[in-house]
């Protein structure tokens, strides 16, 4: 599905509210704590358990959210699945992952964990804390495959800090989950991923994945603007759960210009 497609079945579905509790994905592999502030979340591929503190009284940034289960599940599966060309590493080092509204880091620790990646967390000030706290608490299973975590805050949009961030590491994907909510956040999103992965500045084709729960229509506009710059692509869909009217999508987004790059550079080597 293209980003037409996209556009008008988010257009058709009636608006959802935001309720974490009622869409959380509790299965056997996610198991609450008796003291419901931590999640164990059992990652099959590399046999072991992440452990992840949540403080839902202090906002949805420290709250576990589906679209982040699909993307852990994904990882945790990623031979098998659309993902298996995306997370294969083209060189012998490691993959270079920047993921975007971390949250409480669940994705970026599967992936460091799973694929031995080096991952930067990135969220606003308030959530580094215990971004830091979860990118601790799993340091040791973590490196058990040459992973490694860092965590920083940035601020979509604002070029200072994301001039910091990439300052810090040459990033191969750019990752997040849960993202397009708030309208008001849509143009700083789309300038943050125009800022690592288009520009003179990016010497390698980028790929931004992000898993998308879709729950108002006005969520087209993003796509729609996206569009102008980026291929937008459905590579994944998970069906609703838990009474929820829409499941979840994972989408790519490739830079226009990096395809446009690649055909005039084809087209060179074929005159010489």
């Amino acid at each position: 599905m293209n980003v037409t497609g996209i556009q008008e079945e988010t257009e058709s579905e009636v608006d959802q509210e935001i309720n974490p509790c009622a869409m959380l994905l509790v299965e056997q592999d996610i198991e609450d704590t008796a003291a419901k502030d931590e999640l164990l979340v059992n990652l099959h591929s590399v046999k072991s358990n992440v452990v992840i503190r949540q403080l839902p009284s202090q906002g949805i940034s420290f709250k576990l959210w589906p679209a982040a289960t699909t993307l852990v599940s994904l990882l945790d599966n990623h031979n098998n699945t659309a993902f298996s060309s995306l997370f294969d590493p083209t060189s012998s080092s490691p993959l270079r992952i920047l993921e975007l509204g971390s949250g409480t880091g669940i994705v970026g620790i599967a992936a460091a964990a799973i694929l031995g990646a080096h991952v930067m967390l990135t969220d606003l000030a308030h959530a580094i804390p215990n971004l830091k706290f979860n990118a601790e608490a799993n340091s040791k299973m973590i490196g058990v495959n040459g992973g490694k975590v860092e965590v920083t805050a940035m601020a979509w949009g604002e070029e200072k800090q994301m001039e910091h961030v990439k300052g810090k590491e040459e990033f191969d994907i750019v990752m997040g989950s849960d993202l397009v909510y708030h309208d008001h956040l849509y143009d700083p999103l789309l300038r943050t991923l125009r800022f690592f992965l288009l520009g003179d500045q990016v010497n390698k084709d980028r790929v931004f994945v992000m898993a998308h729960s879709k729950r108002w229509k006005k969520e087209s506009v993003f796509f729609k603007k996206a569009n102008k710059d980026f291929h937008v692509e459905v590579i994944h869909r998970d069906d609703p759960r838990n009474g929820d009217r829409v499941g979840i999508l994972v989408c790519t987004f490739i830079a226009k210009n990096n395809k446009k790059k690649k055909v005039e550079g084809a087209n060179d080597n074929q005159s010489n």
